[in-house]
């Protein structure tokens, strides 16, 4: 059981989007008895046997804009795949821009270097809560990713990368 304080809301939406993608993965693929890749605004889950070279999913910055031409990709060969990122939830305020991503430390809009944050892990929910958490951590996130073990792209507000724990090489998406 969890409590939380009068007033307290979670929003679990990006979870349960992730998790429903592990699930619906894993069901797809035990009722055909082949390999599947689902895919829930941008969070990837694949279970089942993969395409000899790993299945090619694309990255961007936002997941419903049209997917450009010269935009990297990656093979995932099982697991999943999550971007965090500020792109796209944002809003303009009177103490500027703002977005959805809360540093519960201080209960406002996380202040990260970071525009998006893509990580690679053992399931599509691991890989949300892994790249959600590395936007809070700010410049902390490829220490704390690498010391996880955890494969990840970090796209900084300046557009330059940075890539941690053996995060697969890229190539333009097919």
């Amino acid at each position: 059981m969890a409590r939380i304080p009068a007033g307290v809301e979670l929003d679990l939406g990006a979870t349960a989007k992730a998790l429903a993608a592990d699930r619906a993965a894993r069901a797809a693929a035990e009722a055909t008895a082949d390999g599947v890749l689902v895919s829930l605004g941008g969070d990837v889950a694949v279970a089942g046997d993969s395409p000899a070279a790993g299945w090619s999913v694309g990255l961007a910055d936002d997941h419903a804009a049209p997917f450009p031409a010269d935009a990297p990709a990656v093979s995932l060969q099982s697991g999943g795949l999550a971007t965090s990122g500020t792109c796209v939830r944002s809003w303009a305020t009177a103490r500027g821009r703002a977005h959805h991503i809360i540093d519960p430390r201080s209960g406002a809009p996380a202040g990260t270097p970071w525009r998006t944050v893509s990580v690679a892990a053992a399931s599509c929910l691991d890989a949300n809560t892994a790249s959600t958490a590395a936007m809070v951590l700010g410049d902390d996130a490829p220490d704390w990713l690498a010391q996880r073990r955890l494969p990840a792209r970090l796209v900084r507000n300046d557009g330059s990368v940075v890539f941690v724990a053996g995060w697969p090489g890229e190539a333009e998406a097919a």
